[in-house]
């Protein structure tokens, strides 16, 4: 049996449900489709995957591929198209990067940082420490309320509050202007 003869049988039988015939063809034609993606792509990962897709689109539209068409043809047609969305999709994805760079806020990445340097600095607070700045300065609670919510003399409170807002200050290379 000819090689375009053994293809059109495998397409029949494809297009009757058979995944065993599709299974061969996609066993016949995967290294020229992935080739021909490898060249166009430059990328051998993005060609694989590409190929990939190529294959699950063309068993859902295996029923459209016409009697005495190439298969190999068919498939590195739709790997072309493939391939074309990917390059535009990324130019898009470029210039969406390029937009939210040119319309981000500087001081955002600043703002990061000082979180996260606070965040360490609030681990590295002893627990009750911790605790009290939580309520009294996070949550808002006053001095007495954080007391009774953590069964501490109001003093108590009140020192853990001043010393651990003071040790975060440092932390963030900031002076206490309040005392």
């Amino acid at each position: 049996m000819s090689p375009a003869s053994l293809d059109e049988a495998l397409v029949a039988a494809a297009q009757g449900g058979s995944t065993e015939a599709f299974s061969r063809l996609v066993e016949r034609h995967q290294q020229v489709l992935r080739g021909f993606l490898r060249r166009i792509c430059g990328d051998w990962v993005q060609a694989d995957d590409l190929a990939q897709e190529t294959f699950i689109v063309a068993w859902s539209r295996i029923g459209r591929l016409t009697t005495g068409s190439s298969v190999r043809g068919w498939l590195c047609g739709i790997g072309y198209n493939k391939h074309l969305s990917a390059v535009r999709s990324a130019a898009r994805e470029r210039a969406r990067g390029a937009i939210y760079e040119a319309e981000r806020d500087p001081t955002v990445d600043a703002a990061i940082e000082d979180r996260l340097t606070l965040k360490r600095a609030m681990t590295d607070l002893p627990a009750e420490q911790r605790a009290c700045i939580s309520l009294c300065l996070a949550a808002e609670f006053s001095h007495a309320e954080a007391a009774e919510a953590l069964a501490l003399p109001l003093g108590t409170v009140k020192s853990h509050v001043t010393r651990g807002r003071a040790r975060l200050l440092q932390a963030l290379g900031l002076s206490d202007d309040a005392n």
